[in-house]
């Protein structure tokens, strides 16, 4: 059996300890069978008519966000040396947006090109590494579940929208070594550590993608096992119908919740996750779209639910508009793609132009654009 240790990817790490609290609600597999739903949905996109920023932001993203390793992780380079990634560093999280955003788009050349490219860039016997630095050509020796989960949903997707390829002999083939390595005792762990062989202690419960982990090859009885143990502990971080957003990691071995301030990326995530399975607080829906439509949707919550910062980003938009797409409210995601563009720079004498960016600064993230990229696909 594996050894477990506290090591991180990400600098603020466990801080507050606090009661697991809420009872175990569901004690049962999760209800959809992979084969009984397809991953391809229509977008609401289109109805919007949103192709001309969504043209505008792939060519920015193709043109101007993206060398030779992939995407940057921001456009303005630094020396790759932070504890966490910047500059022209990659990431396989960008991969996998970029990834799912082809498959989505029936764009199978360009789908190739980039999984090609991926594995080329992040391949380790384990999976794949989070992070890669071209300046240091260091390929750090971590994966990261979620990521390599969105890569894993990807080459579903692709085996759906390109049915000829062989994309679903390397979903099963990546999903088994996630299950060898990210998987114990029928639950999941944020990262492997591939140069120790070890996996970490705790699960950011933004980390948990329910439907992916139903796709992955594994027998009925054990993926049953692994959906519901990981079902509790997302349904289980939920703080209240006060403030429907959700904890931010469970520590196995103390079996506590754990957060500081709540980030809302993070809680948006898990609740896209529990839509996509139908297992959502409808508290949780209601409380994002009164929040994207005032326009009030910020970056970080006390666990009061008080903002801790009034900060709004173009990711947090475009996954509350994710969520309407697959809740089938075309309400909150005609208004949350909305309240998204307003971030977006539109203005073609800038050499910003389809870019989500800060004009002033020159500073674009992956995580923003690709994010925003893929929400106009849904």
């Amino acid at each position: 059996m594996r050894k477990r240790v506290g090591i991180g990817i990400c600098a603020a790490l466990l801080l507050l300890a606090l009661a697991a609290g809420v009872k175990l609600r569901i004690e049962v597999g999760l209800p959809v069978e992979p084969e009984q739903a397809s991953l391809l949905h229509a977008s609401y996109g289109e109805r919007l008519q949103t192709e001309p920023h969504r043209e505008a932001l792939e060519s920015f993203i193709r043109n101007r966000l993206t060398g030779m390793y992939g995407v940057y992780t921001n456009l303005q380079e630094t020396d790759q040396t932070r504890e966490a990634a910047s500059g022209h560093e990659v990431l396989s999280e960008s991969a996998g947006l970029l990834l799912r955003y082809y498959a989505r788009s029936g764009q199978r050349d360009r789908y190739d090109a980039e999984w090609t490219l991926a594995k080329r860039t992040f391949e380790l016997g384990s999976g794949l590494s989070y992070r890669y630095s071209p300046l240091h050509n260091k390929r750090y020796p971590l994966n990261a579940a979620v990521d390599d989960l969105r890569i894993i949903r990807s080459l579903h997707e692709a085996a759906e929208a390109f049915p000829s390829g062989p994309y679903m002999e390397e979903a099963n083939a990546y999903g088994d070594r996630f299950i060898r390595n990210n998987i114990l005792d029928g639950y999941m762990y944020d990262f492997y550590d591939e140069s120790v062989k070890r996996t970490n202690s705790f699960i950011t419960l933004a980390y948990i993608d329910l439907r992916t982990l139903q796709l992955l090859p594994l027998a009925t009885a054990k993926r049953d096992t692994l959906t519901a143990n990981m079902l509790r502990i997302a349904r289980d971080g939920y703080i209240s119908d006060t403030f429907p957003f959700f904890e931010s990691r469970y520590d196995y071995e103390s079996k506590t919740y754990r957060s500081d301030t709540i980030q809302t990326v993070e809680s948006l995530l898990t609740i896209l996750a529990l839509v996509e399975v139908g297992q959502h607080e409808s508290a949780s829906i209601r409380y994002v779209k009164e929040h994207v439509a005032a326009g009030t949707l910020y970056g970080q919550y006390t666990r009061e639910g008080r903002p801790a910062s009034t900060v709004r980003s173009t990711a947090i938009y475009a996954i509350a508009a994710m969520i309407g797409s697959v809740a089938h409210d075309a309400d909150l995601y005609e208004s949350s793609i909305r309240r998204m563009n307003e971030f977006q720079i539109m203005d073609k004498n800038s050499p910003l132009y389809g870019g989500f960016a800060d004009a002033r600064s020159g500073q674009a993230y992956s995580f923003d654009n690709l994010t925003a990229l893929l929400a106009f696909e849904y």
